[in-house]
């Protein structure tokens, strides 16, 4: 079952973007494991990250414009926090997976095209790597999965670490 939290991200925080990522995951989780004490609760945040600036989701076509000619030709970090929350066995763990993303070089053609035709405003960084965006990226080094918003690989190796298999 999804259930959204009722925690909003304050990007004025002062935090590095792992701490960031890993503090709202973390936030969330807890958040819905108040409610749900026999629960797992799992919360995760994606956050892009172009050199230290934390880029979240854009608010309208301008502010998602302005992120992607940011990142036109270049390589950023795509980071997820996942956080962990078992009140009723005392489980409270939080991890990061880190996913560098290099794109191509951007006309404005092309992200005025994506801004119009896919309306990313719901996305960290303006983009969704498993739309028609995914022409966009020249390399992945990491997790795709992780780009696309939740690190399946690491979260298997970190439930196996917990409860074993």
């Amino acid at each position: 079952m999804v259930e959204p939290s009722s925690v909003h991200e304050d990007f004025t925080i002062d935090l590095a973007p792992e701490d960031f990522a890993q503090h709202y995951a973390k936030q969330k989780a807890m958040d819905i494991s108040y409610r749900n004490h026999d629960s797992l609760v799992i919360g995760a945040d994606t956050i892009v990250v172009l050199g230290n600036r934390i880029l979240g989701k854009p608010k309208n076509a301008t502010e998602s414009y302005d992120m992607l000619s940011s990142l036109s030709g270049t390589t950023h970090t795509v980071m997820t926090g996942v956080s962990l929350q078992a009140k009723s066995l005392e489980i409270d763990h939080t991890f990061i997976e880190k996913t560098k993303v290099q794109f191509k070089e951007l006309s404005n053609i092309e992200i005025n095209y994506y801004i119009e035709n896919y309306e990313p405003f719901d996305k960290a960084g303006s983009y969704g790597i498993q739309d028609w965006f995914s022409v966009c990226v020249e390399k992945i080094e990491g997790c795709f999965y992780n780009v696309v918003g939740f690190p399946l690989s690491a979260f298997y190796k970190e439930i196996d670490n917990i409860f074993g298999t």
